[in-house]
């Protein structure tokens, strides 16, 4: 059961915070009728029923238990499994096939393709015999299948809708309209959560973003440019790095890995930041995203809504998750039962829709890129081959081939690895300073990166050693001395003293954080993101803090929200 006002999940009818009635949340579980050879849904139980028997809502008859979920198989799919089980192109047109990760139920019979189907398939031969015989293939069978499931699961249907229309509305009247936005990946799950939205409202005209990484699906730019021909009156706003080369940074700092996806605040969360921040300076807005609760374990963690926590990739705004309990096969009932369109990437087989070559990606997906997408699939190839010698690996190929590359962790092989050590001497003439060695010349924008702790004053410093005082915004006490410093051993440095403070390593831990930004910056955008005052900003190749904005609130200096001060110390730190 799950409260809608104290936003929680409780097993009892009554909420224990508020007392107020809960909801149903939608249970898992796919049933499978022989006689209508069609996936049933278990409907969500009402207050005091017990577990019963499942009978098809269609012929009446008993169906027995089949998966925790799955989701439809299209024709396109349907060929290109037929291809690889080595069967007769079209052998299960007239059946209806549907499918769990790499499991396929074909007539409700279980078929596994185990992983090296996909590792050791001719992706060149495949792709020549779907051209071939893909003009042959048809849908009406499909349809009538797809026609019988949606009848099948109509309660189910208009529960899900209906729980989350009720959602949105009640979440939307904490907001002005002009505050609310969704987020567009053109993925189903933020199809479903657009049109859901859009309808509950009954609003097309709320902005949609669309974050464009430059690594998406060719079908999902189509998809993207269809949608927004389909819907003139929908605002769909773009954002896009377009100061970063995806393969520049590659070569600089490595690929993304399952725990270092870089790309994603550098590439997406970052330039639509950049985007928020322009549109609704000093606002929170609210944002309808597509998460669902099953789609991982870390997401499962997640709340249906969120703000002020340090989960929230993008700080000014506040995250509300209409479809957060909606398994993969209530998702395509919503789509395929509202006559939803979509992106043509799932007719193919493709199970999620983000970047192409996205490290958690399952060789599945990867098989498929190689497929339909086979220059870029090379290209990426050959780049993570020539990755893995440089960092010394003794088998690139098999480093490559066998997916080993997603689970490298920190910076070793690379020499942008030395940037994010923060090296530092104790000055012998002055208690609580510390000489930091810095990457280049001391600046103005190294005293501007000290904002977070105070506001600088360099009229109080000393004008012949080039001293700039930072002193406590409450009680107007120096607190800080920066001075650039000369020394043997260093090509460039700064000398750092605390003072007036109870606890001065602790002080001079987070101005390190800052050291460690000055010298590593790679503009991943991940502290714009975290500032939701809009204080901080890349601009070339300098990090800029605006004093005027920066509230001193501390999050861009808090391991709570960037664990060792730069997002950079994860990617580049060695052991």
């Amino acid at each position: 059961m799950w409260c809608t006002k104290c936003n929680i999940e409780t097993e009892y009818n009554n909420c224990p915070e508020c007392h107020s009635e809960t909801v149903p949340v939608p249970e898992s579980g796919v049933y499978w009728c022989e006689t209508c050879q069609i996936p049933v849904m278990k409907e969500p139980r009402r207050q005091g029923e017990g577990q019963m028997e499942m009978f098809c809502p269609l012929c009446g008859r008993p169906i027995d238990y089949l998966s925790s979920d799955m989701r439809p198989v299209f024709p396109e799919e349907r060929l290109l499994l037929e291809l690889l089980l080595n069967k007769k192109p079209h052998t299960y047109m007239n059946a209806s096939v549907w499918a769990s990760n790499s499991r396929y139920y074909i007539n409700g019979k279980s078929v596994s393709v185990s992983t090296k189907h996909f590792q050791n398939a001719d992706t060149d031969k495949l792709g020549a015999l779907l051209k071939q015989y893909q003009p042959l293939n048809s849908y009406e069978v499909f349809n009538k299948y797809i026609d019988r499931f949606i009848r099948a699961n109509s309660y189910r249907l208009y529960y899900i809708k209906k729980e989350a229309t009720d959602f949105i509305k009640r979440i939307a009247t904490h907001f002005d309209e002009e505050r609310l936005v969704i987020s567009f990946s053109g993925g189903k799950d933020s199809t479903a959560t657009a049109d859901v939205v859009v309808k509950a409202l009954g609003n097309p005209r709320i902005t949609h973003i669309f974050g464009d990484t430059t690594l998406e699906f060719p079908m999902t730019y189509a998809y993207s440019e269809r949608f927004s021909d389909n819907n003139p009156h929908t605002p769909v706003w773009i954002s896009k790095n377009y100061d970063q080369d995806f393969y520049a940074v590659c070569e600089d700092i490595g690929p993304p890995a399952r725990m270092m996806r870089w790309c994603c605040s550098m590439f997406k969360t970052g330039p639509i930041t950049r985007l928020l921040n322009e549109a609704f300076p000093g606002e929170q807005i609210l944002t309808f995203y597509g998460i669902r609760k099953c789609e991982s374990v870390s997401r499962s963690k997640y709340s249906r809504v969120t703000h002020n926590n340090e989960s929230v990739k993008i700080q000014k705004q506040t995250v509300a998750a209409p479809i957060f309990f909606w398994s993969d096969l209530d998702v395509w009932l919503y789509i395929l039962g509202e006559h939803v369109d979509f992106n043509d990437a799932y007719r193919l087989g493709y199970d999620r829709v983000g970047c192409w070559c996205c490290p958690n990606n399952n060789s599945r997906a990867q098989f498929l890129s190689r497929i339909y997408m086979p220059e870029q699939s090379k290209k990426w190839r050959e780049f993570l081959i020539s990755f893995a010698k440089r960092i010394g690996k003794p088998d690139p190929e098999v480093y490559v081939d066998t997916g080993k590359w997603k689970a490298r962790q920190g910076g070793n092989g690379l020499a942008a690895a030395n940037d994010v050590k923060i090296k530092f001497t104790n000055c012998t003439a002055e208690d609580h300073a510390k000489i930091y060695s810095l990457t280049k010349p001391f600046d103005d924008s190294f005293i501007g990166m000290m904002s977070p702790f105070g506001i600088a004053a360099p009229e109080l410093g000393r004008k012949l050693i080039q001293e700039t005082i930072i002193i406590d915004v409450r009680t107007k006490v120096p607190i800080i001395s920066i001075q650039p410093f000369s020394q043997h051993g260093y090509d460039y440095a700064v000398k750092i003293k605390t003072m007036n403070v109870a606890k001065h390593e602790d002080l001079q831990r987070v101005i390190g954080y800052q050291v460690r930004k000055f010298n590593a910056c790679r503009k991943c955008l991940k502290c714009e993101s975290i500032c939701k005052q809009g204080a901080i900003m890349i601009v070339g190749d300098e990090y800029i803090i605006d004093p005027e904005k920066c509230i001193r609130c501390k999050k861009c200096v808090s391991a709570k929200y960037l664990d060792g001060g730069c997002m950079m110390d994860k990617y580049l730190k060695t052991k």
